[in-house]
């Protein structure tokens, strides 16, 4: 079996996959000591491949943790300049988070007549790719967690109970300004979104991440892709595998 992981910064998933399919999945944190909830029973593992947007110490620890699970030091997969038609808009590909390169390729294995991706996540990624396989770049945003810590801890004077409405009305109260706010946020940039991808000709929005209902919510177009990134990745693993 083979185990899938794709790492932020805190927080990561997993899958596994056995005869090419996949059989389990879950969540854990990444900290000092990485758990994958989910996996208390130590299945025999033959492999593990990871995309990770985390700092080098955070790789680091997650790496020494998954030696427990597997006796292969575990495969760690960047974003890259081109693959299978795919090519990437970055002059500097290493500065790129792996997450999005591969939420992307993913994308591309099935949507191959252009498409947007929106990763709605601690910040909130839009790629856009054409019908060529073009890469013609993106924007990252702060997502709705990363924007309510930012009130809560640059404002003190502001108090707010943060619930994730799809309310856009004027607030008549400052809790409901500021979640009323997030969500026209939220909605302006969907407007924009859609309104690009009508603009470059791409036919398809594809949304992942935690907040992806959210933005569906909200207006957007999209279809939802849950696991998007563990698409891309275990496509590429195979890939490199087969060489």
């Amino acid at each position: 079996m083979k185990l899938f992981i794709d790492a932020g910064n805190t927080r990561l998933k997993w899958c596994l996959e056995d005869s090419g399919k996949v059989t389990r999945s879950g969540a854990g944190v990444l900290g000092d000591q990485v758990h994958l909830e989910g996996l208390d029973d130590r299945p025999d593992i033959s492999a593990i491949a990871v995309s990770t947007v985390a700092s080098e110490a955070r790789r680091e620890q997650l790496a020494a943790s998954l030696v427990d699970l597997c006796p292969t030091p575990a495969r760690f997969y960047w974003a890259e300049a081109g693959r299978g038609g795919l090519r990437n808009a970055y002059q500097e590909v290493a500065r790129m988070g792996a997450d999005r390169w591969h939420a992307m390729y993913g994308a591309w294995l099935s949507h191959k007549n252009g498409f947007a991706v929106v990763d709605a996540g601690s910040a909130v990624t839009v790629d856009y790719v054409d019908a060529l396989g073009q890469h013609l770049g993106g924007y990252i945003l702060p997502g709705l967690r990363m924007m309510v810590r930012s009130l809560q801890n640059d404002a003190a004077r502001i108090w707010f109970d943060p619930e994730q409405v799809l309310e856009t009305a004027p607030g008549r109260s400052t809790g409901e300004c500021v979640n009323h706010g997030l969500a026209w946020l939220s909605e302006a940039m969907v407007e924009r979104v859609q309104s690009d991808a009508r603009t470059l000709g791409l036919r398809d929005i594809l949304v992942t991440g935690g907040d992806a209902g959210r933005l569906i919510g909200l207006g957007l177009t999209g279809t939802l892709h849950p696991d998007l990134v563990f698409a891309g990745l275990r496509a590429i693993d195979a890939e490199d595998a087969a060489e």
